[in-house]
């Protein structure tokens, strides 16, 4: 009797057309809310993109780097936005009483922030990093043993990309010290190495003569280069040195350029570069048997 009871049970449910029908139109609620939501969140996305990026190309441009930060951390916050209401709207669907949720989830979160602080400190951090403008997206940045280009700035992490591809992430409480590299400019330093037979007054004047030109094929250069004299003394060689004011981020390319350019340039007017050189001493049997006589 009771299995006849059950199997007539279950034949009524499945068999009450009303509820199939209030059961898909609560899936179709859902996979429109999540859709609009997914939708929503793009054309916002493109919106901020568009807007940073006419205001970046217009005339009031005051820093790039931080126009690409807030770009990314705004796009990142309109996300956690959507999907929060999204999710509580199919939550709604399902006639789940809301005010009790958000009432129980306010308490859960205090309580969860307490025992939270990391996050909370995170949070805050990284907002003050990004209000003191300490790094933006872009920047050339080491944080700790960590060095390269920031890829992010989130309201909980920084991404720094090294440019052998590894991804550091850090949480934004654990920055301490970082070192910028990006916000002013750059010094190119050259070290030229010549050697002791050649006629130093007389190579001074062909590096000057180089430098002279330099700022018209490095346009990255803003400062005319100077020959700072001779900076060291080896046993083999004598280094003078050249620097140079560049853009930010941009002395690694021109040093190396420079190092060629000049090369080139101290070839053709016969200036010795020195190498290592190895002396061979041979002493005759008979110089040897003398020596050995003598000792």
């Amino acid at each position: 009797m009771n299995l006849e009871k059950i199997t007539h049970e279950i034949t009524t449910v499945l068999s009450d057309q009303e509820m199939w029908i209030d059961l898909v139109v609560i899936l179709l609620k859902v996979v429109l809310i999540t859709i609009a939501a997914v939708v929503l969140v793009k054309v916002l996305r493109v919106v901020i993109r568009k807007t940073f990026s006419v205001r970046i190309k217009g005339p009031l441009l005051y820093n790039e780097r931080r126009q690409q930060t807030l770009s990314k951390l705004l796009s990142n916050v309109v996300a956690y936005v959507v999907y929060f209401i999204a999710a509580v709207s199919i939550l709604s669907t399902f006639t789940i009483d809301i005010t009790g949720l958000i009432a129980g989830a306010g308490v859960l979160g205090l309580a969860v922030g307490f025992g939270a602080q990391n996050l909370v400190r995170d949070v805050i951090t990284g907002f003050f990093i990004i209000f003191e403008d300490q790094f933006s997206v872009g920047d050339y940045v080491r944080i700790g043993a960590a060095e390269g280009t920031v890829e992010e700035i989130g309201l909980r992490t920084t991404k720094v990309k090294a440019w052998t591809g590894e991804l550091f992430i850090f949480p934004n409480g654990t920055i301490t010290d970082v070192v910028n590299f990006s916000i002013h400019n750059s010094i190119a330093v050259v070290d030229v190495n010549i050697s002791y037979e050649s006629d130093i007054t007389r190579v001074e004047s062909l590096i000057m003569e180089f430098l002279d030109g330099l700022q018209d094929r490095y346009e990255q250069i803003i400062k005319p280069a100077e020959l700072l004299g001779v900076q060291n003394l080896t046993t083999t060689e004598i280094v003078m040195r050249i620097t140079a004011e560049t853009l930010p981020m941009q002395h690694f390319a021109v040093a190396r350029g420079m190092r060629r350019d000049l090369k080139d340039f101290l070839d053709h007017r016969g200036v010795e570069i020195p190498y290592p050189r190895m002396v061979m001493m041979q002493r005759s049997p008979e110089e040897a048997l003398g020596k050995n006589a003598n000792s």
